[in-house]
């Protein structure tokens, strides 16, 4: 687990108006501004006519939402939003890194915690996974990952 302290603007930009985020899973939200706005991205497979094949929406379904939401004048008085590296790419993060002390199905996920509360912003990273391990492998490689990953998306830290 890091925690890192991002730009707010920097960060915000990547996050709400642009496609950096786009392929991570949405787990959850929660935005504070006139109201408190709270978002499952728990995907309710009776809705649709045929199921689909994930658990979570997509970022990308959602951007734009929650950026109606924060958008205006006056910054919203704290949120977060929990994304995840979509289980789909567990596997290649795995076999890129010749990660060998656990299986993809192992994973509960690869987590990215961004919270903001009026005037910073932070993200901590961390794992879950449906196995118990002592093994910190896949951990210390999700914070290197997930450094790495704002450094050449261009997102500042404070």
């Amino acid at each position: 687990m890091n925690v890192l302290a991002l730009s707010a603007k920097s960060c915000m930009s990547h996050l709400l108006l642009k496609d950096t985020f786009d392929g991570f899973s949405f787990i959850e939200g929660e935005i504070t501004t006139y109201n408190k706005f709270s978002i499952d991205g728990f995907l309710h497979k009776d809705f649709f006519d045929e199921e689909p094949g994930r658990a979570y929406s997509y970022w990308k379904e959602l951007r734009e939402y929650c950026f109606s939401i924060i958008r205006g004048k006056r910054t919203p008085l704290n949120f977060k939003i929990i994304l995840s590296m979509a289980p789909e790419n567990f596997a290649s993060f795995l076999d890129e890194r010749q990660i060998h002390v656990c299986r993809p199905e192992e994973i509960q996920g690869l987590y990215l915690n961004f919270h903001y509360d009026g005037t910073t912003l932070q993200c901590v990273t961390g794992i879950s996974m449906r196995t118990f391990t002592l093994d910190k492998t896949v951990e210390r490689e999700w914070d290197s990952y997930a450094e790495k990953f704002f450094s050449e998306s261009g997102i500042e830290r404070e």
